[in-house]
Formats: structure tokens, C-alpha cells, sequence
């Protein structure tokens, strides 16, 4: 089965981003603005346990951790997904790296770039339009979360909520 492990931001977040994906992200229905932490991957059914564990083990270890989001920013060339840009801080990057550690490995395509996906799988005359009017918006938000969650993915490829885990930062 496919699991993920991701961060939800507030409700406020939550709402202007997806005043944005309901027009330009046809992955709206599939899963709630969110900050990927870990990508999908494959687990099988008897080691679930153990990975969950390991998981566990790295949100009882972090504090929780504040997200600053200033700007959209777009990864294009690569790919057309354009994004509100969560500044790369020591705290968000300490929780990626720990998600990544020896013995939750994990094979991530891209360097790691916190954001939240606002449009993707746009023309590039879309992307093009898309990108250049939210670059002119004010976007200011910071909020401090204190959970993340690890998701898997059901049959028609959305994805929910497996577990809960609450930072609690006992080192």
C-alpha cells in the first residue's frame, strides 16, 4: 500500500489555497492542501508497524514547528506546479531530514522544497498567466503546527488519514 506523510496548515491556509485549486489543480478532490514531508511510498503489509513506529518515533522527538509563507513560487521548468513558498527554516528542514533518516529511507525525486500546490498540470500559456497574477498578490502568513499526519492511498487515489502524530519535542 502507498503511504504518504504530510502537514496540514490551519484552516486559513487551507482556504485561500484552495479558493486557487478548485480553478487550477485537477488534484483538488484527492487530498487537502497540504506539505508533503515524505513522498508516497510502498509498504507492505507486515512491516506497517514498524514503519509507523519509526515514524511515530520522529514526532515525539521535534518540536513543533512554525511555517512562514511569504510568496508564490513555481517549479518550472521542471514541471508546471505553482506553489505558496514555506520558507525552508532549520526546524522544517530538521523534520524532513528525520523523515529521511537511515531507517526511514526514502527515494525523493526532487530536493526537498517546502510548499503547498496551489495549480499544476497547466499549459504553459496557463502556467504563464496563472503564475504572473498570483506573483502580484500579498501573501503574508506564519502559524506554528504542531502535528503531522501519515496518509495512505485508496483505490481511487485520494488519500486519508492513517495516524495522527503530535510534536512533542522530548528529545
Amino acid at each position: 500500500m502507498k503511504y504518504g506523510v504530510a502537514m496540514f496548515p490551519s484552516k486559513e491556509l487551507q482556504d485561500k489555497a484552495n479558493s486557487l485549486r478548485k480553478r487550477y489543480d485537477p488534484h483538488y478532490a484527492l487530498i487537502p492542501p497540504h506539505i508533503t514531508l515524505k513522498s508516497p511510498f510502498e509498504v507492505e503489509e507486515d512491516q506497517v508497524e514498524d514503519v509507523i513506529s519509526k515514524i511515530k518515533e520522529v514526532a515525539k522527538s521535534t518540536e513543533p514547528v512554525t511555517i512562514k509563507v511569504n510568496k508564490v513560487g513555481s517549479f518550472s521548468p521542471i514541471n508546471s506546479v505553482i506553489y505558496f513558498k514555506v520558507e525552508p527554516t532549520d526546524q522544517v528542514i530538521d523534520l524532513y531530514k528525520k523523515l529521511h533518516s537511515d531507517n526511514l529511507e526514502g527515494n525523493e525525486d526532487y530536493t526537498f522544497v517546502p510548499h503547498v500546490t496551489i495549480a499544476q498540470n497547466l499549459t504553459d500559456e496557463e502556467h504563464s498567466d496563472v503564475l504572473g497574477s498570483l506573483k502580484m498578490k500579498d501573501i503574508h502568513h506564519e502559524e506554528v503546527i504542531d502535528r503531522f499526519q501519515i496518509l495512505y492511498q485508496l483505490e481511487n487515489e485520494s488519500w486519508t488519514v492513517y495516524e495522527t502524530c503530535h510534536l512533542e519535542g522530548n528529545n
